[in-house]
Parts: structure tokens; sequence; C-alpha cells
């Protein structure tokens, strides 16, 4: 048995990294990140003609009928850019009605229907925050909404942990550290569900592994940042590559990078395929990347010395994005409790 990509994911993979590398350059995530919307409408166009929208929606109704592991591909090489887009709010969405009949899927596999993400009642709470039902009518607030900016409906949480699908109120940008996207205050004051999902942690898990795939690319893409400036950076007439310490550091990134990308592949593949681990894989997946991002993001600055800290390099997209993914959804500690829970290690109160 090969455990690789397929040579269709390979070649998903080849094309889209590709674009990013011509459509999303550094300078045109500088722009986005100080507010230019003609800037991050071209390269939303550009994404939206690939077809991603339809990537995990069945074919039936209008998607490519492609799995989680396909869609981790793609949002490896979104992270890889740090590339602003909808795909994740648009996939978990799909997940989350992948067996609620036709409904509002073939108006996302046409893009018609653009979906944001309001699931923080899945993973944690605020106080002044959280959502309530009362005849099918939301109320509340929400937080950290995902691509909530621009959506026409949202798939939400309420306290109980159901999932609604309602119109998109009121929103209120949230500021992060991390400027190539927009997170929002979602306020309900009685929008009507016009669709509701019983609760199903199999969608906070798709969740959960995108957040994984989205640092494991902007982590890949540090560490290479990193070996590439060791080998051009000289000091005292040497690259500083050949200093012992500075392999070292370049190694000992790659040792936790790698295995990285094995633990998502297999958590996506035990969700596509149904099996019972894939649960417990996609929180350890999370917990495990937020905590190798970190190291990542932080190991690669230092070896670019002073430089890695200017927005020349602008090594700080890549460091804030992992930054923020750490915590979405579900702290690496959050995701290790739930893990547990899930091996029925206790019993919740």
């Amino acid at each position: 048995m090969e455990f690789a990509l397929s040579e269709d994911q390979r070649m998903l993979q080849d094309s889209l990294n590709g674009f990013l590398k011509d459509a999303a350059p550094l300078d045109t995530i500088r722009k986005i990140a100080v507010g230019d919307e003609a800037a991050a409408a071209s390269l939303a166009t550009g994404l939206d003609e690939f077809g991603l929208a339809g990537l995990h929606i069945a074919e039936d109704h209008g998607g490519l009928g492609l799995g989680l592991l396909d869609a981790c591909v793609v949002q490896e090489a979104l992270g890889y850019a740090i590339a602003p887009s909808r795909f994740m709010a648009t996939t978990v969405a799909s997940h989350a009605m992948r067996f609620a009949g036709e409904g509002f899927l073939p108006g996302i596999a046409s893009g018609e229907t653009r979906m944001g993400l309001a699931l923080t009642e899945l993973s944690s709470r605020r106080d002044g925050a959280g959502v309530m039902v009362e005849n099918d009518k939301l109320s509340g607030t929400l937080l950290l909404a995902v691509s909530a900016e621009g959506s026409t409906h949202l798939l939400a949480a309420d306290i109980s942990g159901a999932l609604h699908v309602v119109e998109t109120p009121e929103l209120a940008v949230m500021q992060t550290i991390d400027r190539t996207r927009i997170f929002s205050e979602v306020r309900f004051g009685g929008q009507m569900s016009e669709m509701t999902l019983n609760p199903d942690d199999e969608v906070l898990a798709a969740a959960r592994l995108l957040v994984a795939a989205d640092t494991l690319g902007a982590a890949q893409a540090m560490l290479d940042k990193a070996v590439a400036y060791a080998g051009e950076r000289q000091q005292f007439g040497r690259v500083i590559g050949s200093f012992q310490a500075v392999k070292h550091m370049c190694a000992e990134m790659a040792a936790r990078l790698e295995p990285s990308r094995a633990l998502i592949w297999h958590a996506a593949h035990a969700l596509d395929t149904g099996e019972p681990e894939g649960l417990v894989m996609a929180a350890l997946a999370k917990s495990h990347l937020a905590e190798a991002g970190t190291f990542i993001a932080r190991t690669a600055t230092e070896v670019h010395g002073g430089m890695g800290f200017t927005d020349l390099v602008g090594l700080h997209y890549w460091f804030k994005r992992i930054g923020v993914n750490r915590q979405l959804f579900g702290s690496p500690e959050q995701c290790r409790h739930d893990a547990a829970r899930l091996q029925g290690w206790f019993e919740t109160a």
C-alpha cells in the first residue's frame, strides 16, 4: 500500500501552488493586509475559477465530490501563500450539510451562496458571548467568525452545540494580529434559522483539521525561507548555513514539521473513510501543529536574525497567521482535552 498523495492530488497541489505564486506574492498580501479591496477581489476571483467552492460537495449537487484529504492539500497551499480565502468556511459548511439533502449545497458549489463560520460555541466561550435559539430564532453574540465578511449565510453553533444556517446578520470587524484574514463579531437579533442540524463532532474536527493544514503550509514556508536565507547570508566570510548552530536550528524545524504532514493526512483519511479514530486524530493534529508551528515560526525568525523582524522580509505575516491559528477552534490544551474525552478517559459533568 502506498501512503502518499495520489497523482490527481499532486496535480491539484502543484496547480494551486503555481497559481498562488503568481497571484499572491508578498506584495499582494501586503496590499490585502492594509485593506486593498481590489487586490483581495482579484485574488478571490482567481481562486473561484479553480472551482474550490464545490470541492467537498457531492457531484449530484454540482460539486467535485472530493474528500477532506483533498481539502487539506488545498488549505496547505493557501497557508503556504498566506492567502485569504473562503475555502475553509465553504468546506466545513459543506461537510456539515453533507447528509442534509440538496438544500444549500448547489448554491455553495456555484458560488451563489457564500458561507462563513461562527463556531466558537463548539470549542470555547467568552464572557458576554453565546447564542441562544427560541422558536428557531437566533439571539446573542459570537466571536471570531471566519469569512463572515462578504458572506450571504453563516453556519453558526448555539450554546447546545446545534448548528444553524442563517442569513448573515450585523457584523463588527475584530482586530487580530493576523491581517491576512478578516475575523468578525456576529450579532444575532432574531434571525431565523433556515436549516437546523444536530450536534456533529465531525464539523469541529473538519474545521480543526483545515486549520492544522493551514499552519502546516505557513510553517513550511517559514522553514523554506529560513533555509534559503541561511544559504545566502554571510558572516565572517562564510554563509551562516555552514555554522553548526544554524544547521541544528534548521534540522530541528524540519524534524518537527515532516511528521506533521503524515498526521494530517492520516486524520483526513480516517474522517473520509469513517474510521472511529478520525475525530481523535483531527484534535491531535490541530494540537500538534499549533505547537510545532509556533516553534518553527520562532526559530525561522531567529535564523534571520534582526532581518526577521523587518517588514522587508515579511516573515511576520506567516508568524502572526500561525499565532492566530493556534487558538482558532480550540487551543492545543483544549484539543488534547477533547481527544481524551473522545477516548473515554474521563466523563463530562
